[in-house]
C-alpha cells in the first residue's frame, strides 16, 4: 500500500509512487511561463481522470535559468540539482543560454550532470484530437534520442589554453580550416568577434531615429524566417522518422 504523500522511491528494482507524489518543476524562461500555466492544467486533469480523483501531484518549484540568476546569482543552483535527485522525477520548461558570456547550455548541463543519456519520446495518436493527416491512428512509435554523447558530449576548452590551441592547430593544419582564436563551438555559442560584428551595425542603426523602424522590421523578418525554418526542420525530421505522418 502506497503512502498518501511523499517522495517517489526505488527499491529492489521497483518504483513506489505515493498517491500525492512531490514533483519538482522548472518554469523556464521566455515562453516557459505561459507554457507551464497551460501544461500544468493538462497534467493535473490527466492525473485526476486516470486515477478517478484519487491521486494528485504536489508541484514543487525549483529554479534554473534567468529566475535562478536573479534570485541567487547562479544559473543552475546546487539546490535545484539536489531536489531533482531527491524526488527522482522533474519537469522543466525552455531555458535560455546567454550568448557570448561563456555559460554553456543549461539544457546540456542538466543532461550531463544527471546522466540523462536517452531522451525517450513516445509518439501516438489520441482519439478525438484533430489531425491534418488521413490515418493518424496508424502512428504509434517510440523515438530514442541520445542526450550526452556526440555533439552533446559537453567537451569545451577555454580560449588560450593549450588544449584549445592544439585543437585550432589540428583543424588548420590537417583540415585546412581557418579558425579564429575567439571562436565558440558548441550549443548556441558565439565568438566575441561574431558578437561585435553582428551587434555594432544594429546599435549604430538603432541610434538613428529614422532607422529604428527598419531595424524592428528586420528583427521581425528574421524571427519569421527562423520559425519557418524550424517548421521545415520538424516536418523533414518527422517525415523521415514517422512515415505515417506523410500519408
Amino acid at each position: 500500500m502506497t503512502e498518501r504523500r511523499g517522495t517517489i522511491t526505488y527499491e529492489n528494482g521497483k518504483y513506489t509512487v505515493p498517491d500525492e507524489p512531490v514533483i519538482p518543476f522548472i518554469e523556464g524562461d521566455g515562453t516557459g511561463r505561459d507554457i507551464w500555466k497551460a501544461s500544468v492544467r493538462v497534467f493535473d486533469a490527466a492525473v485526476k481522470m486516470t486515477s478517478g480523483g484519487k491521486r494528485k501531484v504536489r508541484w514543487h518549484e525549483i529554479l534554473a535559468g534567468e529566475k535562478a540568476f536573479k534570485n541567487s546569482g547562479n544559473w543552475l543552483p546546487d539546490q535545484t540539482l539536489a531536489d531533482i535527485k531527491r524526488y527522482r522525477v522533474a519537469i522543466k520548461g525552455p531555458l535560455t543560454t546567454p550568448v557570448g558570456t561563456g555559460i554553456r547550455s543549461l539544457n546540456v548541463a542538466l543532461r550531463q550532470l544527471l546522466d540523462l543519456y536517452a531522451c525517450v519520446r513516445p509518439v501516438r495518436y489520441f482519439e478525438g484530437v484533430p489531425a491534418p493527416v488521413k490515418r493518424p491512428q496508424d502512428l504509434n512509435i517510440v523515438i530514442f534520442r541520445e542526450n550526452t554523447e556526440d555533439v552533446y558530449a559537453g567537451i569545451e576548452f577555454a580560449r588560450g589554453t593549450p588544449q584549445a590551441e592544439k585543437l585550432i592547430e589540428f583543424l588548420s593544419r590537417d583540415l585546412g580550416k581557418r579558425i579564429r582564436p575567439d571562436s565558440g563551438v558548441g550549443i548556441k555559442s558565439m565568438s566575441e568577434g561574431g558578437s561585435m560584428r553582428g551587434g555594432l551595425p544594429v546599435v549604430s542603426a538603432a541610434s538613428r531615429p529614422r532607422a529604428r523602424a527598419a531595424c524592428r522590421r528586420a528583427v521581425v523578418r528574421s524571427l519569421a524566417v527562423r520559425v519557418l525554418s524550424a517548421r521545415a526542420m520538424v516536418a523533414s525530421s518527422s517525415t523521415s522518422t514517422c512515415p505515417a505522418l506523410t500519408d
